[in-house]
């Protein structure tokens, strides 16, 4: 299975049930998106497929620019962005998730 396009409502709402048990793996601090931030970040989405991500402080268009730059250069898919914590999620060889069909 390949990484779809972009994610239907239905999948976006049953990802968004798993995702509401998950902790935040990834915390983005004060030192903003790094690296070694998105080295980490890549690695673990490759492990879980599925994140909760944490911005412990920034403005919300400094947020939106960060979750924007996240999502475009880990190739994931946005399920959700509340306050300053959101979901990503790509898929893998090996899915772990399977998604709902439409």
């Amino acid at each position: 299975m390949s990484q779809p396009e972009k994610l239907s409502i239905n999948q976006k709402k049953y990802l968004r049930g798993i995702a509401h048990g998950l902790n935040p793996i990834i915390i983005i601090g004060a030192n903003g998106v790094t690296e070694s931030l998105m080295a980490e970040l890549d690695s673990t989405l490759s492990h879980h497929e599925l994140l909760k991500i944490k911005i412990a402080s920034a403005e919300r268009e400094d947020r939106k620019e960060m979750i924007d730059y996240v999502v475009k250069a880990t190739g994931a898919l946005l399920v959700q962005s509340i306050g300053k914590t959101f979901v990503i999620y790509r898929q893998n060889e090996e899915t772990n998730v399977p998604l709902p069909k439409k």
